[in-house]
């Protein structure tokens, strides 16, 4: 091993000098020398834009991922498949998981019944919006968030590197000044003209000799002065140029901000599509499912077993008023239904929570608030859609689906 004694003394001697200075410096007994102000417009420019894209890069992160935990293993998971450079595979995302876990208990409820069928048909839905959601992680990863690593483990580390070397150049050149000050007074005072009549010969020739020893120390610190300063100017050159990149760096941040909000924007466009579509297959789905399933459970019934009002309005095989026997039709008798000559059935009324509020389309309906008591029951031939309610002396048609059936 090559074990340079000199330049290890030499940096060791450099390193205790720059810490003199900086020591000196905070205590307020050294001079330092200050920046130009254009420089330091660019270092508090680039130290505003480093914190603010460190900020917005973490926080699209969680955006992204929302949960901390796996957050840390997928970026470990990324570190590893990096260093052995392997395709890191795609990950499966919370809109899929929960798509699996509806579709998988369909299989255990039944697919053929109505709640199991409707968990495959939703469950089918959430894997399509977990698949364009894993489609926008990707994009926002290529388009926004690389370049804002790039520049913060690129960029940023090339400029955070030669400002500290500006630093350290600067407490060189503050050290050289203070060196060749001491220097400076030092000579002024063995070139003083000693007193013959108080100093001895021998005196006076020791101090012409400190004075030329001294003079050639201010020679000395003059010139390591002009070196430093060279390195000084230099460096702070090199360190303009980096910082004034920060305005191109800002361009490429915008143009990629613009990605990501299109990307966001096709996201929550296909996640809207693919709701509508669900919800139009759900109400499709729903005519079918919960009229039959609300009327084919005995313990849910509210049909009155005996003979109601509009039962008895018109004998068997006479056709309503309003109506001829050529156009029989089974949702005719909510046409001609009067709300008011119709009367709750001994048996098979029941409570119901009201849901949402309902504003009355007509005078024919109830409105409703939400979280009231009403009493509800049916007729036969009546809009399955539909119950008749009652809340003290009102009583008009109310929405099943605004509705929660008490036992």
């Amino acid at each position: 091993m090559d074990f340079n004694v000199k330049k290890l003394a030499s940096d060791a001697g450099v390193f205790f000098t720059r810490a003199v200075q900086y020591t000196e410096e905070k205590l307020g007994q050294a001079e330092k020398t200050e920046l130009d102000a254009h420089l330091e417009n660019l270092l508090a420019r680039g130290d505003c834009t480093k914190n603010w894209t460190e900020k917005i890069f973490r926080q699209t992160e969680i955006l992204l991922q929302p949960n901390p935990i796996d957050h840390t293993g997928a970026r470990i998971e990324e570190f590893l498949y990096e260093k052995l450079e392997k395709k890191i595979p795609l990950r499966i995302t919370n809109a899929e998981v929960l798509g699996q876990y509806m579709q998988d208990a369909a299989k255990e409820f039944g697919p053929s019944t109505p709640y199991g069928s409707t968990l495959i048909t939703v469950g089918e839905y959430q894997k399509r919006i977990g698949a364009v959601e894993r489609e926008f992680i990707h994009a926002s990863a290529v388009g926004f968030l690389n370049p804002l690593r790039n520049f913060l483990e690129g960029d940023w580390r090339i400029i955070s590197k030669e400002r500290r070397l500006l630093e350290n150049y600067r407490l060189d050149l503050d050290a050289c000044k203070a060196r060749l000050k001491k220097a400076k007074l030092a000579e002024a005072k063995a070139a003083a003209t000693p007193d013959f009549q108080e100093t001895r010969p021998r005196n006076y020739v020791l101090s012409a000799s400190a004075s030329a020893l001294w003079s050639e120390e201010v020679e000395k610190a003059e010139q390591e002065l002009r070196v430093a300063q060279t390195d000084f100017d230099r460096q702070s050159e090199v360190t303009r140029l980096l910082l004034e990149g920060i305005n191109s760096t800002h361009v490429n941040h915008l143009r990629c901000l613009h990605e990501f909000v299109k990307a966001q924007a096709a996201y929550f466009a296909q996640c809207a599509v693919h709701m509508q579509d669900l919800q139009k297959e759900l109400s499709s789905a729903n005519d079918d499912t919960f009229p039959n399933a609300f009327v084919g459970n005995p313990s849910m019934s509210v049909i009155a077993p005996g003979p109601s009002p509009l039962s008895t309005a018109a004998p068997p095989g006479t056709s309503p008023p309003g109506r001829t026997s050529a156009s029989p039709g089974p949702l005719d008798p909510v046409v001609t239904l009067k709300i008011g000559e119709v009367k709750p059935p001994a048996t098979g009324t029941r409570k119901a929570k009201v849901l949402y509020d309902y504003e009355a389309a007509d005078v024919s309906e109830l409105s409703l608030l939400a979280d009231e008591l009403i009493t509800v029951y049916t007729v036969p031939g009546m809009d399955p859609d539909w119950l008749i309610g009652e809340r003290g002396n009102q009583k008009g048609k109310v929405p099943v689906t605004y509705l929660e059936l008490l036992s």
